[in-house]
């Protein structure tokens, strides 16, 4: 029995460790690179090139993963200008495409705005304008994603692009990376998460409307569950969700602590101004902001603020807040 445990566990870490190599981002160290497959070559030569210009960190794992699929002698030959990022997965599904077919790898961080998308966009030669006309009205794309179907007619997509790496050439279209954003999100807000925000009386728009906030607040996925629970708390008593983010959102700017001019503009978006949560998402959240507004930490605290070291200060009333930010921000 010992000795089965043993060889399940030996077994279970490479498992682990192979999946990791097929899976995890090789950098190049270069904008991008010119790889050559001459006709004839097999997949042992292949795979040494890759692996002497820094494509691939295992050849063996390369090898192995073209086996599993069966593709070895699926290979194209031909010039390939390979993204500066890539794994062995995506490597070795461009090479089975052929180098008519170039994939660029287009980034979308946790926390853009579709508009701080643009630059990435276009880098990767998707039109930004049309991406961002194409996504302006979550309306046009409900009869494809039920989880859109409680957003406001108003709404635009911002808020469901989903943040991830995503993959695209020559002949992806503005309207086909929008796809594998809504798809994506589409996979990683599983059944059980629509089945317990159901449970708790929420949308999905309200969820991404505050996970959107929570995004742009803190970045450590503990805080962020307890962030979510205090601002739970301060709608259900009525209590302005008094959030910076928000209020950034409006002006534009970053400012860890906006002015009191900035605190005063008239916008539903400024949550020092107007209780509940704003019209809509401020960003585009990650999984782990979604997640912590459906499973967030409870918790006594109804105010929080971040210092300059980025550490989070929770309090349990106005005056303990007060006594902080005297004590941390001024």
């Amino acid at each position: 029995m010992k000795k089965f445990i043993i060889k399940l566990i030996v077994f279970f870490g490479l498992a682990v460790a192979f999946w990791f190599f097929i899976l995890v981002i090789n950098g190049n160290g270069s904008d991008e690179k010119t790889f050559v497959i001459r006709e004839g070559q097999g997949v042992n030569e292949i795979s040494q090139e890759l692996y002497d210009v820094n494509l691939i960190k295992n050849k063996f794992v390369f090898e192995t993963w073209l086996w599993l699929k069966k593709s070895e002698g699926k290979i194209i030959a031909g010039v390939y200008q390979m993204p500066k990022d890539i794994s062995i997965r995506h490597l070795s599904n461009l090479l089975m495409i052929g180098p008519g077919q170039a994939q660029y790898a287009v980034t979308l961080l946790e926390g853009w705005t579709r508009e701080l998308m643009k630059d990435t966009l276009e880098a990767a030669e998707i039109d930004a304008d049309r991406f961002i006309k194409l996504s302006s009205q979550a309306s046009d794309w409900q009869g494809i994603y039920d989880f859109l179907a409680d957003a406001p007619s108003e709404a635009s997509l911002e808020g469901y692009i989903f943040p991830d790496t995503y993959f695209v050439d020559k002949a992806t279209s503005e309207e086909d990376l929008i796809k594998k954003t809504l798809n994506n999100f589409d996979r990683k807000l599983n059944q059980d998460f629509r089945d317990e925000i159901k449970k708790q009386g929420k949308t999905i728009f309200e969820v991404v409307t505050l996970a959107a906030i929570i995004e742009r607040e803190v970045p450590n996925k503990e805080d962020k569950k307890m962030i979510a629970d205090i601002f739970l708390k301060r709608l259900v008593a009525g209590i302005g969700l008094q959030s910076d983010a928000t209020v950034n959102y409006v002006t534009g700017k970053g400012l860890a602590q906006p002015s009191y001019d900035d605190l005063q503009i008239d916008s539903p978006y400024n949550t020092y101004k107007y209780r509940g949560l704003p019209p809509g998402p401020i960003a585009n959240p990650g999984l782990d902001s979604i997640e912590a507004v459906i499973y967030p930490t409870k918790n006594d605290y109804y105010y929080f603020l971040t210092t300059k070291e980025g550490e989070v200060i929770y309090s349990i009333d106005y005056e303990e807040h007060l006594d902080n930010k005297a004590k941390y921000l001024d």
